[in-house]
């Protein structure tokens, strides 16, 4: 796959406090939220080269079953799936740290259905998930700040949708990295299949 190099900034954004967060409005297409309890490589690797494919989400595309699975099956991370008349519609990821942090690890929605209010009510439920996160883990201290990144190759609504929903800007970075000329897609070498 041919590559270049261009300049990518990346916004990292918190909450500190549950007050922190911002209700969305009623998506315009109804939709349920539902914790993937089981952990699954498949269902997770399938969600990230759904969402993900369009956006250059590329970091996990060489792992293993082995390697999701053991990245599943830590205490607290969890798997939220969004579902629209039964299709998975995007996800959210969390990934518990020390000291009651939880980084929202990946976030997004398959193409069929951006545009429709989706993104600010999963990302609103993600977010209320990761700040209630010891409720459901027995052991694990109360969560004290949620986290997350973006950056110029995510979506064009990504920032603005985490914002909306309560998260500061506390660093920006930006360097030059290695992209294909195209994302990946989620299909391989299929990437223009779906027009």
């Amino acid at each position: 796959m041919p590559t270049r190099r261009i300049d990518v900034t990346t916004w990292y954004l918190e909450q500190t406090g549950p007050g922190d967060l911002r209700p969305a409005g009623e998506p315009g297409v109804a939709a349920r939220v539902v914790r993937a309890e089981v952990p699954s490589p498949e269902l997770s690797r399938f969600l990230y080269t759904a969402v993900g494919g369009d956006w250059h989400w590329t970091d996990r595309l060489p792992w293993s079953f082995e390697q999701w699975r053991n990245w599943l099956d830590r205490p607290g991370v969890e798997t939220w799936v969004a579902y629209v008349r039964g299709t998975p519609a995007g996800y959210v990821e969390l990934d518990p740290q020390a000291d009651g942090q939880v980084e929202i690890s990946y976030f997004g929605l398959l193409p069929a259905f951006t545009g429709r209010g989706l993104g600010g009510h999963l990302l609103h439920t993600g977010a209320a998930r990761a700040w209630d996160l010891a409720d459901r883990w027995p052991g694990r201290e109360p969560t004290r700040r949620v986290w997350l990144h973006t950056c110029s190759t995510d979506g064009p609504a990504a920032l603005r949708n985490y914002q909306a929903r309560g998260f500061r800007v506390h660093d920006v970075r930006t360097r030059p990295e290695t992209v294909g000329h195209h994302p990946p897609g989620p299909w391989p070498g299929a990437r223009d299949s779906r027009t």
